[in-house]
C-alpha cells in the first residue's frame, strides 16, 4: 500500500515497536516507522509491514517529513540517556504544537524534565505507560498516557483505537499531567512483581508442600482461575504446567533454572515509596524475592550447611489447598492497597487528581495485572466516600476480615515446612500493623530520645508537641 503522509510516526523496531506499528496499521492508521539500525527499517517493510499503511524512513528527517501536522512521533527506545538523545535530535526537526510521545518505562522525574524541556520549545509532550507485552502490543495493550494536556486531543483516536476493549470500552483514557502517565505504570509493574511473587510462593507451598505433580497444579490454578482470583497472571501460570520439556520429557518448569530476573520498576517502586512515606512492604518484599533468587550459587552452597524443618505435610489436603487459596486472594487485595495508596500519594504530592477508580478501569484488559476484581477496585474509589485505604472499603474488609484466617494457617504451616514466605508474610504483617491502634513506635521513639535527643509526642497532650527527656542522671 502506498503511503506518502503517515498519521503518526514510530522509532524504535525491537518487538514492542513493530508490534504496535502493526496495531496501528491494522487499525486503519497510516504510519510511518524509523530505526537507528536502518536496515531493520527495510526488513520490517519488506516483511511483516508488507501491503499495510506503513512508510520505511531511512532518517530522522525523512521520518518527520512524512507526517502530517501537528507531527506525532512516538518513541519505543529504551529508557534513560537514550531517549534525551533522541529528543534533543527531534526537537529542532519539529514545530511548535507537534508531539513527542515517549512509550518507553522511563523514570517519572525524567518525564516531567523532558515536558518541561519541550514545552519550552514550543512542542508537547506525552509519556505513556503501555503494558501487555508483546503480544498486548499487536492485539491491544493497555495505555497510560499523561504529560501536555494539549497534546492529548491530537493523539486519543489513535490510542484508544489500537487499546484494549472491554465490553466496548478501551483501556486507554488521560491520567494526569507531567510525569502521572509513566508514574500510573511503575506502579502497575510494582503492583506486577506482588502479585507474581504470591503466585509463586503459592506454587511452592503445592509443590513442595504438597508434592503435587505439574498436573495436579494445572489443575489446581485452572479452577482457582474460575473464581475470585481469574486473572491473566492465573491463567498464564496454569498453562505454564502443561509444557513438556523436549529434551528430558520432564514438565518444563522443572528445568528452568530458579534465578530471577528484574527491568528495575519493581525498585523503583519501592524507592518512591520511601521517599513518600507510604510502605508498600509486599512489593518491597517481591523486590528481594527476585534479588535472593539470583544468589543461586550461594544459596546451593548454604543449603548443604544450615538445616531447616524436613516434615512433610500430614494434615487435609483439600482444606490447606482452599486456605492457600483464600490466603492467595487476602494477600493479593493487601498488595493493591498498598499499590493504591503509592498512587493516592503521589497525586497529593504532585498535584495530579488521579481517578483512581479510572486507574483500575485502564487495567482490565490488555495489560499484565489484568484481574476480575478490579471492577471492585473501580466501585470502591467510586463511592461517594472513597476510602482512604483500599482495606477499608465495606467490599474488601469483609473479604480481608473473613479471610485472614487462613492466611495466618498458611504462613504458620510455611514456617513448619521451611518453606520461606515473605509477600504471605509482609501481607499480614500490613493488614495487622494497619489494623493496630497502637505499634511499639513508642519505645522507638524513647530509644531514639535516648541516644540522639529526637524528642517526642505524648498521648496525653496534643499532636506537634515534641518532649525531650534527660534519661542519664
Amino acid at each position: 500500500m502506498s503511503v506518502t503522509q503517515a498519521d503518526i510516526g514510530l522509532i524504535g523496531l525491537a518487538v514492542m515497536g513493530e508490534n504496535l506499528v502493526l496495531n496501528m496499521a491494522n487499525n486503519g492508521f497510516s504510519v510511518a516507522v524509523f530505526n537507528r539500525t536502518v536496515s531493520k527499517v527495510d526488513d520490517f517493510v519488506q516483511t511483516r509491514a508488507a501491503g499495510k499503511a506503513i512508510l520505511g524512513a531511512h532518517t530522522l528527517q525523512e521520518l518527520v517529513a512524512s507526517l502530517k501536522r501537528p507531527r506525532r512521533v512516538m518513541t519505543m527506545v529504551k529508557a534513560g540517556p537514550a531517549v534525551d538523545q533522541l529528543i534533543e535530535q527531534l526537537i529542532p526537526l519539529l514545530e511548535p504544537g507537534d508531539i513527542i510521545i515517549d512509550g518507553g518505562n522511563s523514570w517519572f522525574e525524567d518525564t516531567q524534565r523532558r515536558q518541561k524541556q519541550v514545552e519550552s520549545r514550543g512542542l508537547l509532550y506525552i509519556g505513556t505507560g503501555v503494558s501487555g507485552g508483546e503480544e498486548g502490543a499487536l492485539r491491544g495493550p493497555s495505555i497510560m498516557p499523561g504529560g501536555s494536556p494539549a497534546a492529548w486531543p491530537h493523539v486519543k483516536p489513535i490510542l484508544q483505537a489500537i487499546a484494549a476493549k472491554v465490553n466496548g470500552e478501551p483501556c486507554c483514557d488521560w491520567v494526569g499531567s507531567d510525569g502521572a502517565g509513566h508514574f500510573v505504570k511503575m506502579v502497575h509493574n510494582g503492583i506486577e512483581y506482588g502479585d507474581m511473587q504470591l503466585i509463586c510462593e503459592a506454587y511452592d507451598l503445592l509443590k513442595r508442600g504438597l508434592g503435587m505433580t505439574a498436573q495436579e497444579l494445572h489443575d489446581i490454578f485452572s479452577i482457582w482461575n474460575k473464581g475470585e482470583l481469574d486473572s491473566y497472571l492465573i491463567e498464564i501460570t496454569a498453562k505454564v504446567f502443561t509444557r513438556t520439556d523436549s529434551e528430558t520429557g520432564r514438565p518444563l518448569v522443572d528445568v528452568i533454572l530458579d534465578a530471577a530476573g528484574q527491568k528495575g520498576t519493581g525498585k523503583w517502586t519501592s524507592s518512591i515509596a520511601l521517599d513518600l512515606g507510604v510502605p508498600v512492604t509486599l512489593i518491597t518484599e517481591s523486590v528481594f524475592a527476585r534479588i535472593m533468587a539470583a544468589h543461586k550459587e550461594e544459596r546451593v552452597a548454604a543449603s548443604k550447611k544450615l538445616r531447616g524443618p524436613k516434615s512433610a505435610y500430614r494434615g487435609d489436603r483439600a482444606k490447606f489447598i482452599e486456605s492457600i487459596r483464600q490466603a492467595l486472594f487476602v494477600a493479593k487485595i493487601c498488595s493493591y492497597a498498598q499499590g493504591f495508596a503509592l498512587l493516592k500519594s503521589a497525586s497529593d504530592k504532585y498535584g495530579w487528581k488521579l481517578n483512581l477508580g479510572q486507574l483500575a478501569m485502564l487495567w482490565r484488559g490488555g495489560c499484565i495485572i489484568r484481574a476480575a476484581f478490579l471492577t471492585q477496585i473501580r466501585d470502591a474509589f467510586s463511592r461517594r466516600k472513597a476510602p482512604a485505604n483500599l482495606l477499608l472499603d465495606p467490599n474488601f474488609k469483609k473479604i480481608v476480615v473473613r479471610g485472614q484466617g487462613s492466611l495466618r494457617r498458611v504462613i504458620q504451616q510455611a514456617a513448619k515446612l521451611g518453606i520461606p514466605v515473605p509477600c504471605f508474610g509482609a501481607a499480614l504483617a500490613y493488614f495487622d500493623s494497619y489494623r493496630s491502634e497502637v505499634l511499639p513506635a513508642n519505645l522507638l521513639q524513647a530509644q531514639r530520645d535516648f541516644f540522639g535527643a529526637h524528642t517526642y509526642e505524648r498521648v496525653d497532650k496534643p499532636r506537634g508537641q515534641f518532649f525531650h527527656t534527660e534519661w542519664m542522671d
